[in-house]
């Protein structure tokens, strides 16, 4: 069976530690940043852990 490529777009929202859990970065903070409010720009550079229901569906795209 032929491997699967890395999906791009869920590469840079998610990523995965040592311990094999992953990481939810919120989209859209990489640039245009000045026009968002300053509480939007704080709670973007924060990341969440990711639900186990989702980690089965995200761990074979990264």
């Amino acid at each position: 069976m032929p491997k699967l490529k890395t999906h791009k777009g869920m590469s840079k929202v998610f990523k995965k530690n040592a311990k094999g859990n992953i990481k939810k970065y919120s989209p859209g903070m990489r640039h245009n940043t000045g026009h968002k409010n300053a509480a939007a720009n704080r709670n973007g550079r924060k990341a969440t852990a990711l639900s186990k229901t989702d980690y089965k569906r995200i761990k074979e795209l990264i």
